[in-house]
């Protein structure tokens, strides 16, 4: 098991995005945490430090936790292969997909269980009775008892979800519930996504947030955009300037893109002036980046002389994930099959996973330089990239599924697709941005006001706040 080093950021730099009622409204959520939780613990517990959304959300929310006063804990426990075979399997379940359609019995029960033990052990000598464990997804779901035995306060947050149950659902809640009894707690991004088992008087509703001082969100000039991009191989250099990739991280220190993206393209990059559609996520089935290929490559007009990137993190570094290399093979053996004239327009880039600040800034740049950003999922808990996305004024084209509802009015912030397996539609959808700036524009200005409304840290740590002192 691995502790993450969290480095303290001080919630007041919110202040100044957030106005005088806002923060007066965070001060008291926050003298109210200070006062439960004076000499207790907030630890965290997942499968991952690095690669997708929960990773970079415990990295944003416990650093203003800290920064606030509340000793935040973050740990990520170790597991075999065939644990996250496993888990991978229950979270499509989760929504509502077969996934690889391997068995959940018995063997797999004592596989989850053995790799939990050891974990177990190793959380009981850094967790005292009374201090809160927020348990992140189905890997850990196996800890809470243990933790209750010990005193700990137990609450499980899960990312995923489906808002109508199925036969798979049904299964993977199956599989979960023995490990659930003991959880005081329940916290989900959608009401929908809770099965009907659980209290309803239990169950807490948050949303995620960003921050947009991290390297992630923070503001970057034109110039800073195609530096980073060009240095990265990700847009042609047009012959300018040497590039220049210096960034502020996320503890405000300097620092300097030194990796180059790996990708696979059959010459140069996107020329920097021609519009760039944009997707980025893991390699995971549930985003469907091969579905975005065959869109585009089917359905938005070439007139609009458009490139295609899909970026996701390299394959060996995430380690929760067993489905990556898989997917990823699958997307390559579908860019091979395009006509050379298609394959131009596609580029599949892998960022290296060394330095979470270094991919931050490089997908920063990458989705301030797209005309259109896409999340194209067919299943999603929330969709930070969506929210990212609306942070930076750009026109989203998502589908209509999970908590991506919650951030985009259809229209109004962005464009909603209701079957994400209509790839004309997707297609269309790409197309009318590309045709007409003024509403991608619009959409883009629209999305930015509604991300700054409601999903920032202050609205994300008041909700946690609620929940503890609820748990009293």
């Amino acid at each position: 098991m691995q502790e993450v080093d969290i480095q303290a950021l001080d919630p007041v730099r919110l202040m100044e995005l957030i106005g005088p009622v806002r923060a007066q409204e965070f001060e008291t959520a926050a003298v109210a945490a200070r006062r439960l939780l004076d000499g207790r613990r907030v630890v965290n517990v997942n499968s991952t430090a690095t690669g997708g959304g929960v990773a970079e959300l415990l990295q944003t929310l416990l650093a203003y936790a800290r920064g606030g006063g509340v000793d935040a804990r973050w740990h990520v426990i170790d597991g075999t292969p065939a644990f996250f075979d496993i888990t991978k399997r229950i979270h499509n379940h989760l929504y509502g997909v077969p996934g690889d359609g391997g068995p959940l019995g018995p063997a797999e029960h004592a596989a989850y269980e053995e790799a939990l033990r050891p974990n177990a052990d190793e959380m009981l000598s850094v967790v005292a009775p009374g201090d809160i464990v927020l348990l992140h997804d189905p890997q850990t779901a196996g800890l809470a008892a243990r933790l209750r035995e010990e005193g700990a306060r137990v609450v499980w947050r899960c990312h995923v979800g489906c808002d109508e149950s199925n036969e798979h659902t049904a299964r993977g809640w199956e599989f979960l519930r023995p490990y659930l009894d003991d959880v005081e707690a329940f916290v989900f991004t959608r009401r929908e996504f809770a099965p009907d088992w659980i209290d309803p008087a239990l169950v807490h509703v948050i949303t995620p947030s960003l921050d947009p001082f991290a390297a992630k969100n923070q503001a970057l000039s034109p110039e800073e955009v195609r530096g980073i991009l060009v240095y990265t191989g990700l847009v042609a250099d047009g012959g300018r300037e040497e590039p220049s990739t210096v960034f502020t991280r996320r503890d405000g220190s300097r620092g300097r893109v030194d990796r180059r993206v790996d990708v696979l393209q059959t010459g140069p990059p996107p020329p920097d002036d021609a519009p760039l559609l944009v997707q980025v996520s893991r390699w995971d089935r549930m985003k469907d980046m091969p579905g975005v290929m065959r869109a585009f490559a089917d359905h938005v007009d070439r007139s609009h002389g458009a490139h295609l990137t899909l970026m996701g993190p390299s394959v060996h570094g995430v380690a929760d994930d067993p489905e990556g290399g898989p997917v990823l093979d699958e997307c390559v053996e579908l860019w091979r099959s395009f006509p050379e004239a298609v394959r131009n327009r596609i580029h599949l880039a892998c960022v290296p996973m060394h330095d979470p600040d270094e991919v931050a800034i490089i997908t920063n740049a990458l989705q301030r330089h797209a005309a259109v950003v896409a999340q194209k999922s067919l299943a999603e808990g929330f969709g930070l990239t969506v929210l990212e996305a609306m942070w930076k004024h750009r026109p989203v084209v998502a589908s209509r599924v999970g908590g991506i509802t919650d951030q985009i009015v259809d229209r109004r912030h962005g464009l909603l697709i209701d079957d994400p397996t209509d790839l004309e539609a997707f297609g269309a959808a790409v197309g009318s941005l590309l045709a007409d700036p003024v509403l991608a524009a619009r959409l883009g200005a629209a999305a930015y006001e509604r991300a700054h409304a409601e999903f920032l840290g202050d609205r994300h740590l008041e909700r946690y706040a609620a929940l503890f002192l609820a748990l009293e």
